[in-house]
């Protein structure tokens, strides 16, 4: 991960922080674009993944759209540079606030996702005097095989509209003269691997297209959300996902006219890999079972292990591997929560206090949803560049 001379000057530096590898970002943006373009794809990325202003310059710089969840995102978006014409605006609680807001910039589209949203925004619009672009946002009951926690496209999801309401939103949707139907808008959930998923969500998407076209309505626009997962298992042998396989998977399955846009929402995928939380040991402890390692990171610094049990890679930075005996460790935080745990059994070179530990594809969910419980300090981050 590091070569020789970062690892002497990271040893130097406070820890815990965010490293991130911009040379790695660009090359990854790179070639999402290349393999989007390829078929005129159109790609928001989503700031809910990590809205660092060095990381958003650099993709901003590259082309890329904005998909927010929040009005505060939508103007973090503005200020980073994002033209109001690549934002998209979705969430299933947005406020008359935010709403207004946006209406204000002329953002692309609402991802709307409720018959009562839609009839707040044709309301705010009227005030405001202008027509809001809106896409209807359709649960197609899709199941990613995910995580629960972040599956998105089920019935029994909070989001989008149900299908069984889809007659009364069309309604809803002719007698308002201050929305305009953009486009339908689609997304099912995060970290899929499965191609498979993806080619079911065209099948659907196929289906309520044709449901509204052959009722009169034109749909401009099939933004069918994100959801590419990456590799944290092997993030050095799978640094960058298939874009291409992706990409070909709705080119080949969904149908489109040639006057039809189609957009994506990508954020892990184009994240993920080109951030590491960078962690000291504080404390090594032994039970009669049992190895710890007390980092000086927590779930404060990085709450996927404890929100979603989910998996990271963890390793050791310097030091001589080959010469180490092995131990098994439970790689722990300073929180004061029984859930503060990155992960259990981790087989490490045997460390000591002091020693760097490199918590693996933290570029998305990570600083973003770090917090200041048991009032911790602000996590800091580094650029490949600085080292």
């Amino acid at each position: 991960m590091f070569n020789k001379s970062q690892e002497e000057k990271i040893k130097h530096l406070e820890t815990p922080f965010y490293y991130y590898d911009l040379a790695l970002l660009n090359t990854t943006l790179d070639q999402a674009k290349a393999a989007a373009d390829k078929y005129d794809f159109h790609v928001h990325y989503a700031l809910k993944a990590n809205f660092n202003d060095r990381l958003l310059e650099t993709i901003q710089g590259k082309g890329f759209g904005a998909d927010c969840v929040s009005g505060n995102e939508v103007q973090k978006a503005i200020d980073s540079g994002f033209p109001a014409s690549k934002i998209t605006f979705a969430g299933v609680g947005k406020s008359d606030k935010e709403i207004r807001m946006a209406l204000k910039h002329g953002i692309f589209t609402f991802n709307v996702e409720s018959i009562q949203e839609m009839e707040v925004i044709n309301e705010l619009a009227e005030e405001e005097g202008v027509v809001a672009s809106v896409s209807l946002r359709i649960n197609p009951n899709v199941d990613a095989h995910t995580h629960h926690y972040i599956t998105t496209g089920l019935d029994e999801n909070k989001f989008g509209v149900p299908t069984s309401e889809l007659e009364k939103a069309a309604a809803v949707i002719r007698k308002s003269a201050n929305v305009e139907l953009m486009g339908l808008h689609f997304h099912v959930g995060s970290q899929i691997t499965d191609m498979n998923v993806f080619k079911s969500l065209c099948v659907k998407v196929n289906e309520w297209k044709n449901w509204f076209e052959e009722r009169g309505t034109q749909i401009k626009v099939l933004n069918v959300g994100g959801g590419l997962g990456v590799d944290y298992q092997q993030p050095d042998a799978h640094p960058i996902p298939d874009f291409e396989a992706y990409f070909a998977v709705f080119d080949k399955f969904l149908e489109r006219s040639a006057q039809q846009e189609v957009h994506f929402e990508l954020g892990r995928a184009l994240i993920a890999q080109c951030g590491s939380l960078v962690s000291k040991v504080l404390y090594t402890k032994s039970g009669i079972k049992k190895h710890f390692l007390v980092l000086d990171a927590g779930m404060t610094e990085l709450m996927r292990p404890a929100l979603y049990q989910a998996y990271h890679q963890i390793e050791r930075v310097g030091g001589d591997h080959a010469q180490a005996a092995t131990l098994n460790y439970d790689v722990v935080g300073p929180i004061c929560e029984s859930s503060d745990c990155f992960g259990k059994e981790v087989p490490l070179p045997e460390s000591k206090r002091g020693d760097l530990i490199a918590i693996r594809t933290a570029g998305a969910y990570g600083e973003v949803m770090a917090s200041r419980y048991n009032l911790r300090d602000e996590i800091r981050y580094v650029y490949d560049s600085e080292l």
